[in-house]
């Protein structure tokens, strides 16, 4: 420490004379560590000041929390000790507010529901009230809202298997199998297991039953949507179908893989349906290309592209613009060809595209699935 701080002589000249001034090693020790200490002390004050504050507002949070789950409950509890009548017309409020909201989000639910896809329990519910306003007249509104409450899970049951039938309907329609194009893929799945009800509960069957109901008409209709229902451009006609054709090279019997849309280079190409791109760039007689998985083994491919306007790993909804016309490839002119395949087996792309406009929209509308146009 002397030798940071050793002894020092300062003169200072005055009216002629010199003065000498000698500070210590000692001094200059004792003045640095008093400056030190206040530095210290406060850095100390902020740093406590600081604690404190943060302290004082987790406090406060915490007991603003403590307050609102105290009176929360508290106030049910005064609910059900005023009675339960007061309970009973909240519940019903309750369900109404379900019922608008579901029905919001799914159309308002029809009358002429199929019957026979789920039991009808309205007239023992009917029973139970009755029974129920005898033994316990003021638990009768509780009773009244479970029965209503059931009705309405019966009739959200049957209108899900209704619209799971006519998606179904729809993809017979087109010749695919309904439970290969809708089967679920559990491939990229996983996470906890985490129950929905503990050892030994057990969950109502119609409960279960509509969970099972409404997955299905998902897996429907997600199926659906996969399948090929848009045409994939705008374009003034088909200059060559699926099939056995002349070679328009060869001029020799040759096997045509799609469907040739002409049109002018640049004109957009669009997804038939919605998937995620698997393939872009060129292949051998297509030029460039690209090529959409459907899900399920079903694949479309789009050729002769004069730009790609796609990414490999997108996901595309029917419409979405993919690319453009172009002859790049084997071509004799600006085109689009394009292909359906199933498990990479060409299929005729027409009945796709003639159909599942028609198919899908009445499926998707929750009406009949009549004969296409």
């Amino acid at each position: 420490m002397r030798s940071w701080f050793p002894e020092r002589e300062f003169f200072m000249r005055s009216q002629g004379q010199v003065r000498f001034i000698r500070i210590s090693s000692k001094l200059q020790m004792s003045v640095a560590g008093a400056v030190a200490g206040a530095v210290l002390l406060w850095i100390g004050v902020l740093a406590w000041a600081l604690v404190a504050n943060i302290v004082a507002v987790g406090s406060n949070a915490s007991l603003l929390e403590r307050e609102a789950a105290v009176a929360s409950a508290e106030s049910r509890v005064a609910k059900y000790r005023g009675g339960l009548d007061g309970i009973t017309a909240e519940l019903e409020k309750r369900q109404d507010f379900i019922e608008k909201s579901v029905e919001g989000s799914i159309g308002a639910l029809p009358g002429d529901l199929p019957k026979g896809t789920v039991s009808d329990s309205s007239g023992e519910a009917a029973k139970t009230v009755q029974k129920i306003s005898q033994v316990l007249p003021e638990a009768a509104g509780l009773a009244r809202i479970e029965a209503k409450q059931l009705a309405f899970i019966e009739r959200l049951t049957r209108y899900a298997d209704m619209r799971s039938a006519r998606a179904e309907t729809a993809i017979r329609r087109v010749g695919l199998n309904p439970a290969m194009v809708a089967a679920a893929d559990r491939s990229a799945q996983g996470g906890p297991l985490i129950p929905l009800f503990s050892r030994g509960e057990s969950l109502d069957p119609r409960f279960a039953r509509l969970g099972a109901s409404l997955a299905r008409m998902a897996a429907m209709e997600q199926g659906l949507a996969r399948i090929p229902n848009t045409l994939p451009a705008s374009l003034e006609y088909i200059s060559s179908g699926f099939g056995t054709r002349a070679d328009p090279f060869t001029g020799g019997a040759a096997f045509h893989a799609g469907l040739d849309f002409r049109g002018p280079v640049g004109a957009p190409i669009h997804a038939a349906a919605a998937g995620t791109i698997t393939f872009t760039g060129v292949r051998q007689g297509y030029g460039n290309c690209v090529e959409i998985s459907h899900g399920n083994g079903l694949l479309t491919r789009y050729a002769h592209m004069s730009r790609i306007g796609a990414r490999l790993g997108q996901a595309v909804k029917p419409g979405d613009t993919i690319g453009a016309i172009g002859n790049t490839g084997r071509s004799t002119g600006p085109h689009l060809h394009f292909e359906v395949r199933i498990n990479d087996r060409p299929v005729n792309p027409r009945p796709f595209l003639e159909s599942m406009p028609h198919v899908f929209e009445e499926a998707r509308a929750g009406r009949p699935a009549g004969n296409a146009g």
